[in-house]
């Protein structure tokens, strides 16, 4: 018996001294407990909005105070006139505009019946319906606080219209978001083993007295994956659009231009993980943790970016598949083109780059 316990505690002292043991047992599920329950909600918060004020009345201002004081609700913006609408949700900031017509104060006060509109961007669907149901119902109780002592009956017609997507399909929001992790996982994980391997087999050696130079040896680790993964994109793509029916509002050749930007950029990111570790099974593990967790969420693509605490929006900032499913639903559905999606396709592009020195410097590290 007292071998048996030795043999237990020896056990117990060989796992408290691996790290990556200790990561996976109590690590992991630290972060998850605590972003599932402290950060991240589909409850939304200071979601932005653009105010289109055509009455300038006291009415009008009280329910813009109150939905603003609400909290779920953040003035980006005021506009002129309807056409400044479309622009403002095409740039991908404003996620509900509050229109306002002529003559709204007279017909509230007089018994008639006044309208309010709210356009919602339905490109993220839960989010639209949520906001419009949050601002519905502050209106609503702002026209029965004003019912009070009046013998007149008031009324408020609240009309609201989903922009982009009025029939609020789910594949709309989905097929981007799927799109994203799918080429995102599979294009680093493809990767994230080629450098461990070549050390597991013993042909690093191989590589280092090849006339190739690292960057050689970086672009023809890459570009076979390149292409396959770009094929897999476009298969994900034609069955979105043939099958789910999600639209292609937007120029195929820029999605697919962009399509391939991303997918270098996973690439590159498996090639960097790989550089990093010593075997295939450490670096696929790597990473599944280094992308899954933050595509899945912090990336927008199921929890609100807007309603996460202030230092996870800036931790959102790097995580790669945020910028990517902005742009696809800003090709597909928004039908923008690159004039409004340049910031993103910058991003992508620096962060590509990022790595791609990253990448050549510790391969230069491994091949000396």
């Amino acid at each position: 018996m007292d071998r048996f316990f030795a043999f237990v505690k020896k056990e117990f002292l060989h796992i408290l001294r691996d790290r990556r043991t200790l990561l996976i047992l109590f690590g992991i599920p630290f972060a998850q407990v605590l972003l599932f329950g402290f950060a991240l909600t589909n409850e939304i918060k200071n979601a932005k909005i653009a105010l289109l004020d055509n009455d300038h009345s006291l009415h009008s201002s009280q329910i813009t105070n109150r939905l603003l004081s609400s909290g779920y609700f953040q003035l980006q913006q005021n506009l002129r006139s309807y056409n400044d609408i479309e622009p403002a949700f095409r740039k991908g900031v404003i996620k509900m505009v509050l229109v306002f017509p002529v003559g709204f104060s007279n017909d509230f006060e007089h018994g008639k019946q006044a309208s309010v509109q709210l356009l919602a961007d339905a490109s993220e669907q839960n989010t639209a319906i949520s906001l419009t149901n949050y601002a519905s119902a502050i209106i609503r109780d702002y026209v029965n606080e004003q019912q009070g002592g009046n013998f007149m009956p008031m009324n408020i017609d609240i009309a609201s219209r989903m922009v982009f997507n009025p029939e609020l399909a789910g594949a709309f929001v989905f097929v981007p978001g799927v799109m994203t992790l799918v080429l995102l996982l599979v294009s680093a994980m493809m990767t994230s083993v080629t450098i461990a391997r070549e050390k597991e087999m013993g042909t690093m050696e191989v590589l280092m007295v090849s006339p190739l130079n690292q960057g050689q040896i970086l672009f023809g680790k890459v570009l076979p994956y390149l292409l396959l993964s770009f094929i897999n994109g476009c298969l994900i793509l034609a069955l979105g659009v043939f099958l789910l029916k999600v639209p292609l509002n937007g120029s195929l050749a820029l999605l697919l231009v962009e399509m391939l930007l991303f997918i270098l950029l996973a690439l590159v990111i498996g090639i960097f993980i790989s550089s990093l570790t010593n075997s295939q099974l450490v670096a696929m593990f790597s990473s599944l943790v280094i992308m899954l967790m933050p595509t899945i969420f912090l990336s927008g693509f199921i929890f609100p970016i807007e309603s996460m605490p202030r230092p996870l929006q800036i931790i959102s900032n790097i995580i790669p598949a945020k910028y990517f499913i902005q742009i696809v639903k800003g090709i597909m559905i928004k039908g923008v083109g690159l004039g409004y999606l340049y910031k993103e396709t910058l991003v992508l592009m620096g962060m590509t780059l990022f790595f791609v020195g990253m990448s050549l410097r510790n391969l230069k590290t491994r091949l000396s």
